[in-house]
């Protein structure tokens, strides 16, 4: 293994701590602090900037007017005009936040109480804070605007994309009772390829390997798990695998999903504004999509009736489709499922559904945020026949938790289960052979297979391999 000259010498950087200032502190009296903010911004929007003069020297006079006759230090100017120049160049108060990478989540919920999600953990920021009610609503309205949304007391609530592909979801009153309330679910760039995933600790390069088959084998997935826990991301990265001569419809509430095939078609739904018949759902965009001669339909999620029609398209032709849904596991995001094709009204037996469900879906994934924040693939099961009349769910791959560390994060192990899945035959009739190892026993001639030795004889059912240099970690089990 390679080292830097730090390690080799075992030296210890010594890192300053910074103290991050919020506003208050800065400007002690609060009070002065909102009315020159409010004062300055207002002035900006009544006037028109002089077309021979530059937006930094417009910025600047107004706020030299407007604190004539306070006793302003240096810094106290210079944060001031900061935040005038976020208000104007950016997003206000919160344009710093959007810009850091480490931030995953922003969520507002009144002029002073903003929090942060940081790895998983969230905490309260007090390094910003908007001026008023009336500050958050014009910050939003500045957001959503180059997307055609608005809000406002007719539509008090938006749920959009930025630029980015971050997700904004804002709602003000009279739906939200103590102000406006704002959430951004920003798009993490480096979470764009499975190897980061792998390197963080959310699957392990043999689950990666599978999924990567599964997709180009064309598998039906779904990908399910609770709110925050990365399905989204996981969906993204699996999109990815799909190769480029194939025509892909992406269909999304707001479209999050970032392909970079050359053949990619995004659909968005459309909000109900001024015009009553001005809607179109996910459904609407499900039907109309399989009129566009798709080869892959990936919706961003199923929630309702649209659920039917991705499964009419799955069992059409129109194999290798992706979609995500809210649920606690496998088993439950297919009574999930089952509810929503029977909320379409269809007059249909739960038996004849079910049958339905077992013939279009292949896989079914489950990401979980753990309790110390990092999110992990708990299931990779595939849909086996009927027990009676339930379905019968066989994981192939799974994260078992023992307990928490010392530290507080989660400890425990991800498993291969015995046994070679049905799936399997489907990914090798596509002519995708690369996952042979991970199933079948591994030849002996191979030198770079280096099985590790049992330690007890209570262990006969179990073994860990090293293969291509990786270490797995697998505990191999038997099925029951």
């Amino acid at each position: 293994m390679k080292q830097t000259l730090r390690d080799a010498f075992d030296i210890k950087i010594k890192q300053k701590k910074q103290n991050t200032l919020s506003d208050y502190e800065i400007f002690q009296d609060k009070k002065l602090l909102d009315k020159l903010r409010t004062e300055i911004v207002e002035n900006l929007i009544d006037n028109e900037m002089p077309d021979d003069t530059s937006l930094n020297e417009w910025i600047n006079g107004e706020i030299d007017k407007t604190i004539e006759g306070y006793d302003l230090t240096n810094l106290e100017r210079s944060h001031l005009f900061n935040l005038i120049d976020n208000e104007i160049n950016g997003y206000g108060p919160i344009s710093e936040l959007l810009n850091s990478d480490n931030i995953t989540e922003i969520m507002v919920n009144s002029p002073n109480e903003i929090y942060i999600e940081i790895d998983g953990v969230i905490s309260k920021d007090e390094s910003v804070s908007f001026i008023n009610d009336e500050h958050i609503i014009r910050t939003v309205q500045r957001l959503i605007q180059p997307l055609g949304r608005t809000i406002d007391a007719t539509n008090p609530m938006v749920d959009s994309r930025l630029l980015d592909g971050s997700r904004i979801n804002a709602v003000i009153p009279p739906l939200s009772t103590r102000g406006p309330v704002v959430t951004i679910r920003k798009f993490k760039e480096s979470m764009s390829n499975i190897d980061e995933l792998i390197r963080i600790g959310t699957l392990t390069p043999y689950m990666a390997r599978f999924l990567d088959a599964a997709v180009r084998g064309k598998c039906n997935m779904i990908v399910c798990g609770g709110t925050g826990s990365g399905k989204t991301t996981l969906l993204n990265i699996l999109s990815g695998f799909i190769g480029d001569n194939e025509r892909i419809i992406t269909i999304e509430d707001a479209a999050e999903l970032k392909l970079n095939q050359n053949h990619v078609i995004s659909l968005e739904t459309r909000m109900m504004n001024y015009d009553e018949n001005s809607e179109i759902t996910i459904r609407d965009l499900v039907i109309n999509s399989l009129r566009m001669r798709p080869d892959r339909i990936i919706v961003g999620e199923v929630r309702g009736k649209e659920a039917f029609d991705m499964l009419q398209a799955m069992n059409t032709g129109h194999d290798g489709s992706l979609t995500t849904m809210h649920a606690n596991g496998p088993i439950d995001a297919l009574n999930r499922l089952e509810t929503m094709v029977l909320m379409g009204g269809l007059d249909i037996p739960i038996k004849a559904v079910r049958e339905y469900i077992v013939s279009a879906i292949d896989l079914v994934v489950n990401i979980e945020r753990m309790s110390d924040g990092r999110r992990k693939v708990t299931s990779i099961s595939e849909l086996g026949e009927f027990n009676g009349e339930e379905i019968v769910l066989r994981e192939i791959f799974s994260f078992k938790q023992k307990g928490l560390t010392n530290t507080g994060e989660v400890d425990g192990e991800f498993i291969l289960y015995d046994g070679v899945p049905r799936v399997y035959n489907k990914i090798k009739a596509r002519g995708v052979g690369d996952i042979d190892d991970i199933f079948f026993p591994i030849k002996k001639e191979k030198s770079d297979v280096k099985p590790v030795k049992k330690q007890n004889k209570n262990d006969n059912n179990k073994q860990v391999l090293y293969y291509e240099g990786k270490y797995e970690g697998y505990k191999l089990k038997n099925k029951k």
